[in-house]
């Protein structure tokens, strides 16, 4: 069983994974109160599904690009629980996980993640026979550096944490860009928990005391 914990951005999600079922999931928007509501829904979502801590076989944690107040606070517990358990831990890139969820496309796919202040992190992703894979290291831009600099390379989808006001932007900068739905812009836990537990299988676990975060900008609080 695998818990997955991504605190990456504003929204917060969980997840429990046997390896072939997922137990439970939940998901929500937590603004800046990552500190006060992670650690009682891990153990809310524990006591759910009759699971103990001893039951994990791995913890996934989304180890970035986002904020730097959320990143910290999720993998501070991530790694607190993986240390105090013995429990492998995995970090995993945020965007990958967004595009993990998303099903074939034509065109290019575009993650994105909050950033703060009207930024955000995005990575370009092309579709392979193993699923969506990144052309390149994600950035950090404001929309108008980031749409510029696509504008003409072709076909995107454009999908994440994007405001409606970003999302009229996109629609008007090309006609070539399309914004997807709210729902399979939803970045999940459980996709994070399947991610993380195929490497567990594979043997790509972290090291719990030198796993940082990835951030894309020097650290500020947004």
């Amino acid at each position: 069983m695998i818990l997955a914990i991504d605190t990456a951005t504003r929204w917060l999600g969980l997840a429990l994974h046997s390896g072939t079922a997922v137990l439970a999931e939940s998901g929500w928007r937590c603004l800046n109160n990552h500190t006060i509501e992670l650690t009682p829904s891990i153990q809310q979502l524990l006591q759910q599904t009759g699971a103990t801590m001893a039951d994990l076989s791995g913890i996934a944690v989304a180890i970035g690009p986002g904020s730097y107040t959320g990143l910290r606070v999720g993998l501070a517990v991530a790694k607190g629980l993986a240390l105090a358990n013995q429990t492998p831990l995995l970090g995993v890139s945020t965007l990958d996980c967004l595009a993990a969820g998303i099903g074939a496309q034509s065109g290019k796919l575009v993650a994105v993640a909050e950033a703060g202040r009207t930024r955000v992190c995005t990575a370009v992703y092309e579709w392979q026979t193993n699923g969506w894979q990144a052309t390149h290291s994600p950035t950090i831009d404001s929309w108008d550096e980031l749409l510029t600099r696509l504008e003409g390379d072709g076909r995107y989808l454009f999908a994440g944490e994007i405001t409606p006001e970003a999302a009229k932007q996109i629609r008007a900068a090309g006609k070539e860009f399309r914004v997807a739905l709210p729902a399979a812009s939803v970045r999940r836990a459980a996709v994070l928990a399947e991610i993380g537990w195929r490497r567990l299988r594979q043997g790509q676990v972290d090291d719990a005391t030198n796993l940082a975060p990835l951030y894309l900008k020097e650290p500020d609080g947004s």
